[in-house]
C-alpha cells in the first residue's frame, strides 16, 4: 500500500504541474494545433509571427516555473502545489522573459538558416543539425540553471554554456532523455504530452543537472 501510494503521489505531481504548464501555454497550444492541420503553406506565416511573440512571453516563464518545481522534487522530495508553481512563475518571470527573447531570436535564426541551407548542401544540413542539437541542450540547461541559482541573466547564460560544453555525460543524458520523451509523446504514447511529457522532461533534465552540480561541489570541497 505504501508503494502504491508513492506511485499515485508521483503521478499526481507530474500531472498537476504538466497541466499547469499546458494551461499557461494555451495560446501556443492553439497555434501549434493550427500549424499541424494547415493545408496551405502560404498561411503558415500568419501563425509563425504570433508563435515567435508568445514563446518568450508564455513558454519560457512557464517552463522555468516547471523546472523550479522539479528542483523541489529532486532536492527536497516535496509536493509542489499550484500556489508554489505560481510563486515560481512570478519570481522568475522577468529573467525568463528576457532569456526567452534571446533564445527565440537564436532559434529563429537557426530555423531560417537550416531551412534554406539544408536544401543546398547535405554538409550544411549536417552542420546546422548539430548546431540545433547543441542549442537544444543549451536551452534545457538554461532552465535548470535558472531554477537552481539566484544570479543575473548574463551569469545564467554563461554558466549554462559552460555546463553544456563542459560535461559530455550531462549533454548526452539531457539530449537522449528529452529526445525519447518528445518522440514517444508525438508518435506513440500521445497522451503523455498534455499530462506528463513536460514535467517528466524537466524532472529528468534537472536530475541529471543536479548530479553534475553535486559532483562539482563535492570535488571542490575535497580539493
Amino acid at each position: 500500500m505504501g508503494g502504491l501510494y508513492k506511485i499515485c503521489e508521483w503521478v499526481m505531481r507530474f500531472t498537476i504541474i504538466n497541466l499547469l504548464w499546458v494551461i499557461f501555454n494555451l495560446p501556443l497550444v492553439f497555434i501549434f494545433l493550427n500549424i499541424l492541420f494547415l493545408e496551405q503553406k502560404r498561411a503558415l506565416f500568419f501563425f509563425i509571427l504570433p508563435l515567435i511573440i508568445f514563446i518568450p512571453i508564455l513558454f519560457f516563464p512557464a517552463t522555468t516555473a516547471m523546472f523550479a518545481s522539479a528542483r523541489d522534487w529532486v532536492i527536497k522530495d516535496e509536493y509542489v502545489s499550484v500556489r508554489r508553481y505560481w510563486s515560481y512563475y512570478k519570481e522568475n518571470y522577468l529573467k525568463s522573459l528576457m532569456g526567452g527573447f534571446i533564445f527565440t531570436i537564436a532559434w529563429t535564426i537557426w530555423a531560417v538558416d537550416y531551412y534554406y541551407f539544408s536544401q543546398e548542401n547535405i554538409i550544411f544540413m549536417g552542420i546546422f543539425f548539430i548546431i540545433g542539437i547543441v542549442l537544444l541542450v543549451y536551452t534545457v540547461n538554461f532552465f535548470s540553471v535558472m531554477a537552481h541559482y539566484h544570479m543575473k541573466l548574463g551569469s545564467v547564460f554563461k554558466n549554462s554554456l559552460i555546463i553544456t560544453i563542459g560535461s559530455p555525460v550531462l549533454f548526452f543524458t539531457v539530449l537522449i532523455s528529452n529526445s525519447i520523451l518528445i518522440y514517444l509523446s508525438l508518435n506513440t504514447v500521445w497522451f503523455l504530452l498534455p499530462f506528463f511529457a513536460g514535467a517528466l522532461m524537466s524532472y529528468l533534465s534537472f536530475s541529471a543537472f543536479y548530479r553534475f552540480y553535486y559532483k562539482v561541489v563535492s570535488s571542490n570541497q575535497i580539493n
